[in-house]
Parts: C-alpha cells; sequence; structure tokens
C-alpha cells in the first residue's frame, strides 16, 4: 500500500488523469443507461428500414443534405428540429432513424424527440461517414454553384 501512496504522490498528474478518465466513463456509462432511444449501426439500421415503415431523420445543415443523403430521408437541421415537431406529429407512432455526419448531432436530436414523446427513436452510430463506410446506398445531389 506503501508502494501506491509514494506512486500517487510521485506522479500525481498521472493519477488525477486516471482519475478523470475513470470519472468520465462512468458518467458515460450512467447517461447511456438512461437513454430512452437506441444506438445502431447501419446494417441494423438497413435492417429496420426492411422490415419497418421507418422513417429517416437527417439532422444535417441543408448544404451538407444536398451533397449526399439517404434515400426518402427527411432533412430538418438540428437547430430547428424543436419548431418542426409539428411536422414530425404524423411519424410519432413509427420507427424513427436519426443520422447526421458523424453522429454527434444526431444525439441531441434523439433526446429531443424523446422528450416530446416519440416512442422508436434510434440514433445511427457514426452517422453518413459510417453509412458511407459501410458502402451502403446514399442519394447524391446536384452541388449548386
Amino acid at each position: 500500500m506503501e508502494q501506491y501512496i509514494e506512486f500517487a504522490t510521485n506522479h500525481y498528474l498521472l493519477v488525477f488523469a486516471l482519475v478523470c478518465v475513470i470519472f468520465l466513463l462512468i458518467q458515460d456509462l450512467v447517461a447511456n443507461s438512461f437513454n430512452k432511444y437506441e444506438n445502431i449501426s447501419p446494417l441494423i439500421a438497413v435492417t429496420k428500414m426492411n422490415s419497418d415503415d421507418v422513417v429517416v431523420l437527417d439532422v444535417r445543415e441543408q448544404h451538407e443534405f444536398t451533397k449526399s443523403h439517404i434515400e426518402n430521408a427527411l432533412n430538418i437541421p438540428l437547430g430547428k428540429v424543436e419548431e418542426q415537431l409539428q411536422a414530425l406529429e404524423k411519424h410519432k407512432k413509427h420507427p424513427m432513424i436519426v443520422t447526421c455526419q458523424t453522429g454527434a448531432r444526431s444525439t441531441a436530436a434523439c433526446k429531443t424527440l424523446t422528450k416530446a414523446g416519440f416512442e422508436q427513436v434510434y440514433n445511427l452510430i457514426g452517422g453518413m461517414q459510417s453509412w458511407e463506410d459501410n458502402k451502403l446506398p446514399i442519394k447524391l445531389g446536384k452541388i449548386k454553384d
């Protein structure tokens, strides 16, 4: 035990970094256990899209959406999701897959949708980047000059 104390006093920055990492991991585990939405991979998303009446919501900005997107996806930028909840109301009972470029913005949109009462909300892990890495079909748009 004396060696641990000696190590901690000699390498306090390493010990502090370890404590921070452990705290962040525990915080992440606790936060994920209380999520009302589910994280799914692109391949599972395709399976859901083929078997259910799924709505795909893309929360990227319009210019990102125009470059490429999932076929039949709705585009509502993250900043406007709360404003557009009324328009999404008709899809409340349908499974909804939310995506963005990397999966970071879609997490916030999933939280907003579950708070609004949407029952089946799924976050696409890795977003469109992961979708394209898995060589899944996308619809290319014309880039306006």
